[in-house]
């Protein structure tokens, strides 16, 4: 079967996008690698539309894991993270052992580790950071859990006094969980206010309450994954009204785009945050200088 999106043209078409924001290399705070099996279940059930998916979601760059490397260093991307996340107990320490293995042998890759609402959380979380994790992925959709358990009291602690970024998918898309929304992070941010929380997607559909809390908390920043693509704003689109604060918060939004697990181009997404009409700067600062900065790149 053809490759629908051929790389060696889209590799031109994302150097293009870069020579016009003025950028020689772009990071991308929000990609999945994961071990194999666990990526082909997470596959699996984005082919099948599972219940948090809940549409037709085609996966653009099923391909083996060097080929995904590749494909983001021809795209020009100089760091990117190993998003991975439990479903259920058990699976985080094991999960954050394979990408220890994985950042040590992928040196641009940003050293990702993860956790669950368990009672071994808290000793997970320090084994992770002692194996040099730089950040963390909290998927409060699919972990299921909320983030205000006590459980976790010692983990949000820990992180926030080490001043690690922990990249949460707390907004309601594409489908609520039991704890998603602004209301259980906002009262985990009243609690640990110096928390430098990366919310995924924007927080989306609850677009505007997640600003809010960006703008009340200063470590909280948001990425951009999937963000103003014709996929997402079909069903959850951002609002207009809230682009001018989206520009006001131009140092506090990070570019992430969920590679490999997009139903379109890697292109697309930029040019989805082009289209936007926020200007060069912005977009330097979101698609590179944002994430150098947090990350002393």
């Amino acid at each position: 079967m053809a490759d629908p999106h051929p790389v060696t043209t889209e590799r031109a078409d994302v150097a293009a996008f870069r020579v016009e924001a003025g950028l020689d290399h772009l990071i991308d705070v929000h990609t999945h690698f994961m071990p194999q099996r666990v990526l082909d279940k997470v596959w699996a059930y984005f082919d099948s539309a599972g219940p948090l998916v809940g549409r037709v979601w085609p996966i653009n760059y099923r391909r083996e894991e060097q080929e995904r490397l590749d494909v983001l260093r021809g795209f020009g991307v100089r760091a990117f993270t190993a998003m991975l996340y439990p479903h259920k107990p058990a699976m985080a320490r094991w999960l954050n052992d394979w990408a220890a293995d994985f950042a040590a042998r992928t040196p641009d890759c940003l050293h990702t580790a993860t956790f669950y609402a368990e009672p071994c959380a808290l000793d997970d979380v320090r084994r992770a950071l002692d194996q040099g994790a730089r950040v963390f992925k909290c998927h409060v959709q699919v972990g299921g859990f909320d983030p205000n358990d006590p459980l976790l009291d010692g983990v949000w602690a820990l992180l926030a006094e080490r001043g690690i970024p922990v990249v949460t998918h707390c907004g309601s898309g594409p489908i609520p969980g039991r704890h998603t929304g602004p209301g259980p992070i906002g009262a985990l941010l009243a609690r640990h206010p110096a928390l430098r929380l990366v919310v995924a997607h924007l927080g989306g559909p609850e677009y505007a309450e997640f600003l809010d809390l960006a703008e009340r908390y200063k470590h909280v920043m948001l990425d951009t994954t999937m963000s103003f693509t014709p996929f997402v704003e079909a069903y959850m689109p951002f609002p207009r009204v809230e682009l001018p604060r989206l520009a006001d918060l131009r140092e506090k939004v990070l570019l992430g785009t969920d590679f490999p697990n997009i139903p379109y181009s890697y292109v697309d997404a930029l040019r989805a945050l082009r289209d936007l009409g926020l200007g060069a700067d912005w977009l330097r600062a979101v698609c590179h200088d944002n994430a150098a900065r947090l990350f002393g790149l």
